[in-house]
């Protein structure tokens, strides 16, 4: 029984050892060697400061930016400590009721659209912190955000078209557009004019 437990409390303290110390530290190691970047949360930096994170999205929602998907986090949006779904089915009257504000909250800053709301726009991602909307949405949104910089749509279209990134390695998900870096471009349009 004895060597049992000796055996017991050994493996044990090997597995801790090699799996909450050894296997992070390797782990941090080479991601800080090949990706320092992304290790480091992708953080984009404007004079200095921290202005968000190319991973995590955040909320825009005044016309002069494009807007991001919403985001089912609590207790406050983009929360990364509670990264989750809503875990709401479709069926779900509060889902459909929330979609239904979002629909018609998306609608009324967009008098000139007239087609349908890109989905994207009206409904959380898995993980509530998606940084991007697909190309769809950010064309929704083109005429908004050129009235209220007073630009023309087409620089704008150009300025989506330069933030839209290309499926990963050419086949996995779909076209993107990174919400942060579009406005950011769009704030060093204006900085130029």
């Amino acid at each position: 029984m004895k060597s049992h437990v000796r055996t017991a409390f050994t493996v044990f303290g090997l597995l801790t050892i090699l799996t909450g110390a050894v296997y992070p530290a390797l782990v941090t190691l080479i991601a800080q060697g090949v990706f320092p970047y992304q290790a480091n949360g992708s953080v984009i930096m404007r004079d200095g400061k921290a202005v968000g994170s190319e991973l995590i999205g955040q909320t825009f929602d005044i016309p002069r930016y494009f807007w991001s998907r919403p985001s089912a986090t609590g207790p406050m949006p983009y929360n990364s400590e509670a990264s989750s779904g809503s875990n709401l089915g479709p069926t779900n009257p509060a889902l459909i009721e929330a979609v239904r504000d979002r629909t018609k909250a998306v609608r009324e800053a967009h008098p000139d659209q007239s087609g349908p709301v890109p989905v994207d726009l009206v409904t959380a991602s898995a993980s509530g912190l998606d940084p991007h909307i697909s190309p769809a949405a950010a064309e929704y949104q083109v005429k908004r955000v050129a009235k209220a910089r007073d630009l023309k749509d087409d620089v704008v279209r150009e300025l989506v078209r330069k933030n839209t990134e290309a499926r990963t390695f050419g086949v996995l998900g779909e076209p993107r557009v990174n919400v942060l870096r579009v406005n950011r471009a769009l704030d060093a349009l204006n900085v130029k004019e």
